[in-house]
Formats: C-alpha cells, structure tokens, sequence
C-alpha cells in the first residue's frame, strides 16, 4: 500500500469481507489517501486472509455489529468508520450512535428508508459530537444521487424529475440477508415523491402495482422494474426543487425475482415460527433457503453468465427553454452489486479525508458532495486483487442526453 504524501488516516470499514465491504477495501488499499486499513468483520478468518493478501497497511479485527461494546473496541484509534453492515434497518442505530459518541466521522451504504429517516433527525447529535456523517454512499442511494444534483446544478435551468431505475444479478453468492432485505423491501410503505408531496405506497396494492413499468437498460436490455423503498425519493426534495423522485428496481433473471416476490406475497416473508412435523420453522427462514437453492439452479439452466447490472438516473427538466432528458448509466457486464456500491463508499470516504464533504452534522450525499469532486475522483478509482483485470470506475458511467425531438447523443463528464 502506497502511503499518502500529505493525508495519512487510519480507517475501518464494518462488514469489510462482504460482498460490497471487500470492494471498499480493495479500493482504498490501493488508494494513497489512508495508511490503514482495517477490515472489520465477525468472519475473522476470512478478514485475516483478506489482509495478508492485500499486505503492508491492512489489518483486521473481530467485532460484532449488534453489539455497541464490540463496535467500541473495533473503531477506537480510527480516524473514520465506514459502515458496510447491513441489513440496516437492523444495526445501523447501534453502529452510528457509537460511532457518534467516539466522535468520529463515518460513511455508511444505508439503503433502508425507514431508518433513514431516523438517522438524519440525528444531525445535531453529529454537530454536537464535531463530526460528519454521510450515509447512504453507495450506488442507490449514492451516486444517482450526486448524478442528479450534477444535472440540477450544472445542466439544467429547471429540473422537474429525478427517476431511478435498478437491476442486477449473477453475482457469485446470495445470501440470507440480501433475500430478508429484499422481502423487507416488498413488505414496507414505499415513498414516492409524486406532484411536490410524498405518497407511500404498499408493493402489492394497486397504488403500487400502478407504478410497475420496464425500462430499456444499456447492456441489461430491457427489464421489469418495481417500486423500491430508498432514501432518494425523501432526501432528494429536501435539497432541489422537484416534481417527482421515484425509485424502481429488479433483480437478474427476472424468473428468480418472481419468485422472491410471489413467495413474499404469499406470506413467506413471515418470521413468526410455525409447527411442521414437530418442528419449528419460521416461513422467511424456509423461503430463504429455498431461493437461494432456485436462485443456482435457473442461473445454470438459462446460462445466466457472468454477473451484470445497471443504475440509470433520469433527470428531467428544461435547459435555454427546451425541455431535455439526460440518462446517467452505470452498467457493467462484469460486475454488479459489489463494485457498483463499494467504489462510490471508498470515494466518498477518500472525499471526507480530502476535507471535501460538509460537515459536521447527518447528510445524505447530494446534501453535502460536490458533484465535480466525485466525476473527478471516479476516473482514477481501481479495484485491486480480485483475480482479474484492475478495473476502473470511469468506464462505467454512460450519459445520454435526449433534446425535446427525442434526439439522443453521448456527452462525456
């Protein structure tokens, strides 16, 4: 690891050997901006592997994500924390509010709109602690959001919508968590931000299956798409005047989808333990179990390949008069969840040290990141030491801009 010139820090990142907390690491292993590294994670074996493998600067420490002693003795002499634990509506609380009372500054993935909700009330918490804590740094939540508030700031004159569309698959493992976060996902009030007010809608209702729809995605093809409870569409209002902010998501194949959602519409998603022959099962821990073994076998029988994915951002709005479109594409038919969300986390964290975000106090990103601060840095961004190629942010990032005739060409940030 390539010690920094001027900025040298020690960071944490919680959950650092799953799936998008592995990439954080990789990326700011091979970034000159911390002299640490420290890969946090109740696996230590595997964070030890980790770190041996990725050598001089990277250690690694046991600590457990429900428990606010452990967490205590896991960050202390670290000059930030980033959060990769999820699912969040579960430990985020009791990782921030440590992490509060240390005073030190933190970057989360938080995807979870509920508990968002509740973390940004803590923001005079973080004031008073001296600290900034950004969250929800990650794909959605995260880049659509400093993309959409490039558009606002610097592309458009008016902006009228901010519309977020999702989808991947193919990645090597799935677990529990990712499944239960999906079932709580379809199993929650959905916001979105429709004719300048929030509306929630229920996933299974009409007023949510209304907002059902495809969209044509670069790479993907076309795909389904579902409203999706994330931060976007109640932090976005709060910092741009807008119309609409809707957020919609799939997951690869859709076959697979279809049958998470079926089985949580049927009630699956139930945690309350059951009596089967004696014994007692809790639905959600059966239907878990039984999409992830689904989950391999439709991805062998179609031929699935290698993982992929897309997050578009569509912002909406006027420019000289004119009404105009512009599409933020982050596709990739390489990688899909882990890179998409771990490369926004480590930049946003080597921002924070850079002394580029604003602060103190609780901010989702397009509250507190400068836009042409986060272009910049993607272009130099890397993932190290996954068995292939290094691979780079920058090439990921597709922009269309479509005029009022429909007319769509390439622009390059």
């Amino acid at each position: 690891m390539v010690k920094g010139e001027n900025i040298m820090s020690k960071i944490i990142v919680l959950g650092g050997c799953g799936a998008v907390g592995n990439v954080v690491v990789r990326a700011l292993a091979d970034h000159p901006a911390f002299e640490e590294v420290v890969i946090g994670d109740f696996n230590i074996k595997r964070a030890e592997e980790i770190a041996a493998e990725l050598g001089n600067g990277i250690t690694a420490v046991k600590f457990d994500g429900n428990d606010a002693a452990s967490i205590k003795a896991a960050i202390k002499g670290c000059d930030m924390v980033m959060n990769c634990v999820g699912p969040f509506y579960k430990t985020v609380k009791t990782i921030l509010s440590t992490v509060i009372e240390a005073g030190i500054n933190y970057v989360d993935i938080c995807d979870d709109v509920d508990v968002t909700l509740e973390i940004l009330e803590w923001d005079q918490k973080a004031k008073d602690a001296g600290i900034t804590a950004m969250i929800g740094m990650g794909n959605s939540p995260g880049a659509t959001n400093v993309f959409a508030r490039f558009a606002y700031d610097y592309l458009l004159d008016e902006t009228d919508s901010v519309d977020i569309f999702h989808t991947h698959g193919g990645e090597p493992f799935e677990g529990p968590g990712v499944i239960g976060h999906r079932f709580h996902c379809m199993s929650i009030d959905i916001p979105m931000y429709l004719d300048g007010k929030i509306k929630y809608v229920k996933y299974f209702e009409p007023d949510g299956i209304a907002l059902r729809q495809t969209f044509e995605f670069p790479i993907v093809g076309e795909c389904p798409l579902y409203p999706y409870p994330h931060p976007e569409q109640v932090t976005m209002p709060k910092y741009m005047k807008l119309n609409r902010v809707t957020n919609k998501g799939g997951v690869l194949p859709n076959e697979y989808y279809e049958m998470t959602r079926d089985l949580c519409g049927l009630g699956m998603a139930d945690k309350e333990p059951i009596e089967v022959n004696g014994t007692e099962v809790a639905p959600a821990d059966f239907a878990m179990a039984y999409l992830i073994k689904r989950r391999d076998e439709i991805l062998k029988k179609i031929n699935f390949g290698s993982q992929k994915g897309c997050c578009t951002t569509v912002v909406k709005g006027k420019k000289a008069g004119k009404s105009q479109e512009i599409r933020f594409h982050m596709a990739s038919e390489s990688s899909a969840l882990g890179e998409g969300t771990g490369l926004p986390a480590a930049m946003g964290a080597i921002l924070m040290l850079q002394g580029k975000i604003k602060g103190p106090g609780v901010y989702p990103p397009e509250g507190c990141v400068d836009p042409n601060d986060f272009l910049a840095l993607s272009k130099e961004m890397v993932i190290k030491g996954t068995g292939e190629k290094e691979k780079s942010s920058s090439s990921a990032i597709i922009v269309e801009l479509i005029d009022e005739n429909g007319k769509v060409s390439k622009m390059e940030i």
